[in-house]
């Protein structure tokens, strides 16, 4: 007997107010915490400005796409069972699971700065993502390190 399909599990997020992204939006629910979500907005866009004056840009939305594309993963492992041993699968990333994956290491890596406001690690995060520096670019480079390593088991995938 066939499974039932299950419904997707994607919501529609609705695009921002300033800049009109979706990507920014995810962002700032992300950033959000107990339900402040104009509180998160003023924080990922003050950072946003922030990093942009900083990196002498005009537009803020530029430096956020170019720093969420050097965050992006394309490859990360997965774990699976064959025969006995557990082994390192690399997959590729693809659509959703990108863009997730991309705001959970951004946000984790602006948490992880202290001494500073909320507003100015947003932004120095960004100045680093931008600048393919920080640590959301050192997750992403550790993740594709994994699966390259890995390589060697990548027929496990299929089976």
């Amino acid at each position: 007997m066939p499974r039932k399909k299950t419904k997707s599990l994607v919501r529609d997020v609705p695009a921002d107010r300033l800049y009109n992204s979706v990507q920014v939006q995810r962002l700032i629910n992300r950033v959000m915490l107990n339900g402040k979500k104009q509180v998160a907005e003023g924080l990922v866009y003050g950072g946003m400005e922030a990093a942009a004056k900083k990196l002498k840009v005009d537009n803020p939305l530029e430096v956020f796409e170019q720093a969420f594309k050097n965050i992006q993963p394309h490859l990360e492992t997965r774990s699976r069972r064959v025969g006995g041993a557990n082994y390192q699968i690399p997959f590729e990333v693809k659509g959703q699971r990108q863009n997730h994956l991309t705001t959970m290491w951004f946000v984790a890596a602006a948490r992880s700065r202290k001494g500073m406001s909320m507003r100015d690690r947003i932004a120095a995060e960004l100045v680093d993502a931008y600048n393919n520096q920080g640590s959301a670019v050192k997750k992403r480079e550790d993740t594709h390190k994994m699966a390259e390593a890995n390589r060697a088991f990548a027929h496990f995938a299929r089976g």
